[in-house]
C-alpha cells in the first residue's frame, strides 16, 4: 500500500524458506514514487487500448467483409474473452507469486503479436481461422495486463486513494481506446482495412516497448511465493460479489452495446458526418468510451472521499439502465448520443469503485488472485454476449433486447448489496471497516 506521509516505512516477515517479504507487498517511500509507477503503467495501457481501439469498428463487420454468419463473427468477437477466461486465474496466481513486472511485460508483446495476426488474416487463406486465433491469443496476453495492472494499483495505494488509481489504471486503456476506435473507423473507410490492422499492430508493439522500460516490480519484495500454485482461484464472497457486478455490466456493454450497434445503425439507417454504419459506429462507441474514462476516475475520487464506494456504485449501476431504456427507444442521432453518453458514464463509473471495492476487501497477498476471478466473470459476460445478443437482435429486434440489458444493473445492485452485507455486515461499509 502507499503510505501516506513521506517517511519510509517496512514492515517484514521472516517467511520459512527465509525470505524475507515485506507483509503489504511493495511500499514506495515516497507518494511521488507511486505516482511515477502508476504513470507508467496508464502509458502503456492507453498505447495498447489505442491499438485495440483500431481494429474494434472492423470486427463486427465482419460478415459484411469476410461472408460469414452473424453467429461465427459473435464467437470471433467473444474469442479473446473465452481465452482470458481460462487465463485470468492462472494469470492472477502467477502475479501472486511472481510478481508484477514480468506477467505484464509479456501479455503486452503477446498483445502486439496477436494483433499481427489481423494482417494475416485478411491475406491468407482462411481469413476467419487466422482472426479466431489472433482474438485467442490476444485474451491470453489481456489476461497477465489486467491481473498485473489493477494489482499494481493495489500496491501503490491506500484506503484514500485506492479508488482515485483505480479508475486512472482502467480509465489508460479507455482513453486509448476511444481515440483508436475513431482511427480505426476513419481510416478502415478511407485507405482500407489493411491498413487499419498495420496502424493497430504498430501502437500495440509501441506499448509492449514502454512497458518493459518504464514499468518496475511492485508485488513482490525479496522473493517469489512458492505457495501460491497457478490453479489457486479467489472464490470469496468479495471476489464472487464483485465479478458478478462486473459480468452484468460487461454483458450489456460490451456484449450488448458494442457488438449490435454498427448492425442498429445500419438497420435504422443513422449516420454522422456523412459516414456510413460502421465509420459512425466508431464514433458513438468513442463517445461511450470517453464518458467511461472521466466517470471512472471521478467515480473512485468520489468513493475515496466519502470514504464510502457502495452509494456511488449504485448510482452509476441505476446510470447505466436509464442509458439502455434510451437506447430501446433511440430513432434519432441526439437521442443515440445521449443513450450511450449515459451507458459510457455508468459503465465507467462502476468500474474504479468497484476495483477499489475489491482490494478493500481482500488482503494483499490475494489480489492478483481475485483480480483473475474478477476478469473471469467480466469476460463470461463480454464473451457470451455476442453470441446471445447477435442472433436474438436478428430474430426479434432490437428494443426487447435492449430493455432485457436495462434490467441487469439492477439485478446486479441487488447482488452488490447482498455481497457486501453478508462480508461486512453493512449494505453501506466505510473504506476503513
Amino acid at each position: 500500500m502507499l503510505v501516506a506521509e513521506s517517511i519510509p516505512v517496512c514492515i517484514c516477515l521472516s517467511r520459512s524458506d527465509g525470505v524475507v517479504s515485506n507483509v503489504n507487498g511493495w511500499l514506495p517511500e515516497r507518494r511521488n514514487e507511486g505516482r511515477l509507477v502508476l504513470g507508467a503503467v496508464i502509458v502503456s495501457t492507453f498505447f495498447i487500448g489505442f491499438g485495440g481501439g483500431v481494429i474494434f469498428p472492423i470486427l463486427p463487420n465482419l460478415g459484411s467483409v469476410l461472408g460469414i454468419s452473424p453467429f461465427l463473427v459473435g464467437l470471433i468477437l467473444s474469442a479473446n474473452r473465452f481465452s482470458r477466461l481460462f487465463a485470468n486465474a492462472p494469470a492472477g496466481s502467477l502475479v501472486d507469486r511472481f510478481g508484477t513486472r514480468k506477467p505484464f511485460v509479456i501479455g503486452m508483446f503477446v498483445q502486439g503479436i496477436s494483433t499481427s495476426g489481423y494482417v494475416v488474416a485478411m491475406i491468407a487463406p482462411f481469413p476467419e481461422g487466422w482472426f479466431m486465433a489472433a482474438r485467442l491469443l490476444w485474451g491470453v496476453g489481456s489476461a497477465l495486463v489486467f491481473a498485473t495492472a489493477y494489482t499494481i494499483a493495489d500496491d501503490i495505494s491506500d484506503g484514500g486513494s485506492r479508488g482515485s488509481n483505480m479508475g486512472l489504471i482502467r480509465g489508460g486503456v479507455l482513453f486509448g481506446f476511444p481515440a483508436g476506435v475513431v482511427l480505426g473507423g476513419l481510416v478502415s473507410e478511407l485507405s482500407g482495412t489493411v491498413v487499419a490492422f498495420i496502424v493497430a499492430t504498430g501502437f500495440a508493439f509501441f506499448a509492449s516497448v514502454v512497458a518493459y522500460l518504464t514499468v518496475p516490480e511492485t508485488h513482490v519484495d525479496g522473493g517469489a511465493d512458492r505457495s501460491v500454485k497457478p490453479w489457486d482461484i479467489n472464490t470469496g464472497v468479495p471476489a464472487v460479489t464483485v465479478g458478478l457486478v462486473n459480468f452484468a455490466v460487461l454483458f450489456v456493454y460490451i456484449g450488448a452495446l458494442f457488438a449490435t450497434l454498427v448492425v442498429f445503425l445500419d438497420q435504422n439507417r443513422l449516420g454522422v458526418f456523412g459516414l456510413d454504419a460502421q465509420g459512425t459506429s466508431g464514433l458513438f462507441m468513442g463517445i461511450t468510451v470517453v464518458a467511461a474514462g472521466l466517470s471512472m476516475y471521478l467515480g473512485g475520487y468520489v468513493s475515496d472521499r466519502n470514504q464510502s464506494r457502495v452509494p456511488i456504485l449504485l448510482v452509476f449501476l441505476g446510470v447505466t439502465s436509464v442509458g439502455f431504456v434510451l437506447l430501446a427507444f433511440a430513432d434519432s442521432v441526439p437521442t443515440l448520443a445521449l443513450a450511450c453518453l449515459c451507458i459510457g458514464l455508468g459503465q465507467g463509473g462502476t468500474s474504479g469503485p468497484l476495483m477499489a471495492l475489491l482490494g478493500d476487501l481482500v488482503a494483499d497477498g490475494e489480489m492478483g488472485r481475485a483480480v483473475g476471478t474478477n476478469n473471469a466473470f467480466g469476460d463470461i459476460g463480454g464473451g457470451f454476449g455476442p453470441i446471445v445478443t447477435l442472433p436474438i437482435v436478428d430474430v426479434i429486434g432490437f428494443w426487447p433486447v435492449y430493455l432485457a440489458c436495462a434490467a441487469m444493473p439492477l439485478v446486479a445492485a441487488s447482488i452488490l448489496l447482498s455481497g457486501v452485507r453478508r462480508e461486512t455486515g453493512e449494505y453501506l461499509p466505510s473504506v476503513g471497516s
